[in-house]
């Protein structure tokens, strides 16, 4: 028999084991820490004279060549189940992959990174309320304390409270890499397809790279590169390591972790748990661009995990 999730998608037999939370667990932290390195790297690239739409086109292209192969295998012959969920690549692929990462790049040309990143990681509580209002599924007081929690440690590891001017347009940019992060969380935890995670993340990190190549070709996204050395951790290391490290790891380890532990958690619970991206992005500014976390950032990132705790026991109990 099928049993359902904590957010009511199908997960194909023992969700609720602990070897399958403390499985679902230890890949979205992997995932987390993959997926704050991309700052770091990024930023080294578009200091280096990178767009942003080139920096993202390389580090999805590069992952989806990492990933084609095991994806394809991952299928074992069932060719069926490309053309059967079509869509669902389509839809990940544009707004899960190339959305997301290009509504975000653009945002911090607008505005500071923390704020972009505090607008992008509301993306839980937009995750909650399309399980409420799509599937009738009201979160629990504990549910709403936990995410309070992880809201106010948000607020401190951003450092926002000597203010910072917000442009519109950046808003309206974060915003939209808001909306992509949902997408992922509640696309990724959806087993019903039948499409593994590897194929999954093969599958739209190709859709979403050629997307934004054919977008940078009729110049709607602009592309531009340089060869000049990037500086991390305070030494010059050759561009090409950047662009390898974004590829492989934030985005081909990044991507399959993250779909294989929200299919274990749900995407309610591992929406939460991505949180920790935001101290794994702070943890790699400090080693590799010398950006050192204040003691109220410190203490931020004790109540977003005190709040994923607290998600964690407010999940209604699986039959």
């Amino acid at each position: 028999m099928t049993a359902l999730t904590n957010d009511g998608t199908s997960s194909g037999g023992m969700a609720a084991t602990p070897s399958r939370l403390a499985s679902g667990l230890g890949l979205a932290v992997v995932s987390s820490a993959a997926f704050g390195l991309s700052g770091p790297l990024a930023k080294s690239l578009l200091d280096a004279g990178w767009t942003a739409g080139s920096a993202v086109t390389a580090r999805i292209m590069i992952a989806a060549a990492v990933l084609l192969v095991p994806g394809v295998l991952a299928l074992r012959g069932r060719w069926a189940l490309l053309s059967k969920n079509l869509r669902t690549i389509l839809a990940y692929g544009v707004f899960a992959v190339a959305g997301c990462q290009l509504a975000f790049f653009n945002a911090v040309n607008y505005m500071p990174v923390g704020v972009a990143l505090l607008i992008e990681f509301t993306s839980p509580v937009a995750v909650i309320g399309w399980m409420w209002l799509r599937r009738g599924q009201r979160p629990t007081l504990v549910t709403v304390g936990g995410a309070a929690v992880a809201a106010v440690g948000l607020f401190l590891v951003l450092d926002l409270v000597s203010g910072a001017s917000l442009d519109p347009l950046g808003i309206l940019w974060a915003l939209a890499a808001m909306a992509g992060a949902a997408v992922y969380w509640i696309m990724s935890a959806d087993e019903g397809n039948g499409l593994p995670p590897l194929t999954l993340a093969a599958a739209g990190l190709l859709c979403g790279g050629t997307i934004l190549l054919v977008a940078g070709a009729l110049g709607v996204v602009p592309f531009a590169a340089s060869t000049d050395d990037v500086v991390l951790a305070g030494a010059s290391m050759p561009w090409w390591g950047s662009v390898l490290g974004l590829g492989i790891v934030t985005a081909a380890l990044a991507y399959v972790c993250g779909i294989a532990a929200i299919r274990r958690l749900g995407s309610r619970l591992a929406s939460f748990v991505g949180l920790t991206e935001v101290v794994s992005a702070l943890l790699f500014a400090w080693l590799l661009l010398g950006e050192t976390p204040r003691l109220v950032q410190i203490s931020g990132g004790v109540l977003i995990l005190i709040g994923v705790i607290v998600v964690k026991l407010g999940e209604p109990r699986i039959p």
